[in-house]
């Protein structure tokens, strides 16, 4: 039984390298390059298999790069269900500059996905048997997908029992949260969006939160502070949580590795304030290392207990 299934519409495979100096016009001698599965909700079914607990990655794939995701999923032991796609998967680049340590990322535009191909994903999902706990929809959308797709997505997951956990962003994000879910993970100008304001200081984005939840949009706020942490919002309490302070390597896969971390204290039974400590300390561990690769969960268990030690839970009405 998969009591959680991730659904990623605009996977990857991310391919990461390193040279010595990044000049332009010469040719640049580039280490062997890495490769590994992308796209948010494959990366959080990633991190859940590095914390010790199964999932389903569904996804689109296509092409040759489409059988090489399948085919690097599987050397994770990932489960998964690929929906086949008539365009090919897309491929990011990453480089990093030695000479430098700085970084940079080349993100191909997604590909298209079919109607066929989306009734396809509607039909996997609603043929799960028994429906899944937890329903992550994490990631960017793909061209040929309206956001009300997504809208359709929840409605069948909540006809279920199934909870949703939305980590997207634009009008997809918007959609979803008109429809309702249990957990969305916004940065603070994506809740000011929602909110329908052109900012929110530090003070205000606990109040912006508790009014989305009070119009019953959601039942968990966790607004993405970036470097600073995380801030848990939910009907009764709101809660602080600064990030460890880290050597950062790379950013990616950190959003994602926060959202395994707090599905991984969900499906667990740990509170609310250990979930959000689990998923800042999977976030933070995330950026410790190099390229496009995830947490190591040694690096994960140490941050969270030293989270859980030093920093009293903050529970304001």
């Amino acid at each position: 039984m998969n009591r959680i299934v991730t659904l990623t519409l605009n996977p990857a495979i991310d391919k990461s390298t390193s040279v010595d100096k990044l000049v332009p016009e010469h040719k640049m001698r580039c280490v062997a390059p890495k490769l590994e599965p992308g796209g948010g909700g494959i990366n959080v079914s990633r991190g859940l298999k590095r914390l010790g607990l199964e999932s389903l990655a569904l996804f689109p794939a296509g092409g040759p790069a489409g059988l090489l995701l399948q085919e690097l999923l599987e050397r994770e032991h990932i489960a998964q269900h690929a929906i086949a796609a008539a365009s090919w998967t897309r491929e990011n680049f990453i480089v990093v500059d030695s000479a430098t340590n700085q970084q940079y990322r080349f993100g191909m535009p997604g590909t298209l996905l079919l109607p066929d191909e989306q009734a396809q994903v509607l039909r996997v999902l609603q043929e799960l048997t028994p429906a899944p706990e937890f329903l992550v929809i994490s990631g960017s959308m793909p061209p040929g997908v309206a956001p009300e797709f997504l809208v359709e997505v929840v409605r069948r997951a909540h006809a279920a029992g199934t909870k949703v956990i939305a980590d997207t962003s634009g009008p997809a994000l918007e959609c979803i949260v008109e429809e309702g879910v249990y957990l969305i993970k916004p940065n603070v100008g994506e809740l000011a969006r929602m909110a329908g304001v052109d900012e929110l200081d530090s003070a205000a984005v606990g109040k912006a939160a508790k009014a989305l939840i009070a119009k019953g949009k959601c039942e968990i706020i966790v607004v993405s502070l970036g470097p600073q942490g995380a801030c848990v919002v939910t009907q009764d309490t709101e809660d602080h949580v600064p990030a460890p302070a880290v050597k950062k390597r790379s950013t990616v896969g950190a959003g994602d590795s926060m959202v395994a971390g707090m599905l991984y204290a969900l499906s667990t039974g740990k509170s609310v304030r250990q979930m959000v400590r689990l998923g800042v300390a999977c976030g933070t561990a995330a950026t410790m290392n190099p390229g496009t690769e995830l947490f190591k969960p040694s690096d994960a268990e140490k941050l969270y207990q030293w989270l859980i030690r030093t920093m009293p839970e903050q529970v304001l009405d």
